[in-house]
């Protein structure tokens, strides 16, 4: 029985490109392309850099910002993150590793620069994606997964190599852990190779070029900072790269939830956005010491 091939939505460029904070210079790739349900579960994609920063006494980043209704995923490529939180976690993930932080009922957190790279200076690489959290556990506990490479099984098909964060891949498992059927994979295909995979039915997919150039189910060529994103319907992907490339690939199961944001909450109604705001300023999230 030959399976279907999952129908292709589009093709994207960044949507916006701007400055997180002081120390981040992104490419947006959704939301700002307004693909709305087609997203679910997913929520956000910013590819920071490569960017190279002098040396500064003083890191660069984000300082204290709050969350609530949804979790962070921040894949290393290139330089040193730290992350710190109200909930009493911290850490530092460098070129391979995840960190994966469930904001839950909400959480207060910093992401900087590491103090001992921001002082070397060098190039910074790296993706955030947000990943929405099923209504029912919107007001879960916040959790922080600190995933090092050496946690990362790798799979290698012909000459293409998949890292499964999360998720699975022929049979290899990634260690996170997630709300809702995902997969989050970190791959790399030679020019001239074909991956070809298929997905549990219905789940929505996108394959983001972080560089190199690849076709998608027969698509137009998707080259750096680009993605294809691709229909719930069918369940078969097969990629085709043209040049050496570097990708992150996506999928998950709709999640069929309202979806109501503004900034850093997520929740699914506008009710509940105004008590994560208060819950917020009356401190209730907590602060950074």
């Amino acid at each position: 029985m030959t399976t279907t091939q999952k129908p292709l939505i589009g093709t994207y460029s960044p949507g916006s490109i701007h400055m997180v904070g002081n120390g981040f210079h992104v490419r947006n790739l959704f939301p700002s392309n307004h693909l709305g349900e087609h997203l679910s579960p997913f929520l956000l994609l910013d590819y920071a850099g490569p960017s190279t920063y002098g040396p500064s006494q003083e890191p660069r980043g984000v300082g204290e910002h709050p969350h609530r209704g949804f979790e962070t995923v921040t894949i290393c490529y290139q330089g040193r993150i730290a992350h710190r939180d109200s909930a009493g976690n911290s850490g530092v993930i460098g070129p391979g590793d995840v960190q994966w932080m469930t904001a839950g009922s909400g959480v207060v957190h910093e992401e900087m620069h590491e103090k001992e790279f921001a002082a070397a200076g060098g190039t910074l690489q790296m993706v955030q994606l947000w990943v929405n959290l099923p209504k029912a556990h919107k007001m879960t506990a916040p959790k922080y997964q600190d995933i090092t490479k050496e946690r990362i099984p790798v799979v290698e098909v012909g000459g293409a190599r998949v890292r499964v964060i999360a998720g699975e891949f022929q049979g290899q498992r990634g260690p996170a852990e997630t709300f809702s059927p995902l997969n989050v994979w970190d791959v790399q295909v030679p020019a001239g190779e074909r991956l070809e995979f298929e997905l549990p039915a219905g789940q929505n997919a996108g394959w983001v070029v972080l560089d190199g150039a690849t076709s998608v189910n027969g698509s137009e060529s998707v080259g750096d900072a680009q993605m294809a994103w691709l229909d719930p319907e069918g369940r078969s992907v097969q990629v085709q790269a043209e040049a050496d490339t570097r990708a992150v690939f996506l999928s998950g199961q709709p999640l069929g939830d309202p979806v109501v944001s503004h900034g850093p909450f997520v929740m699914t109604s506008q009710a509940e956005i105004v008590q994560a705001i208060r819950d917020y300023q009356s401190g209730k999230m907590g602060h950074l010491s």
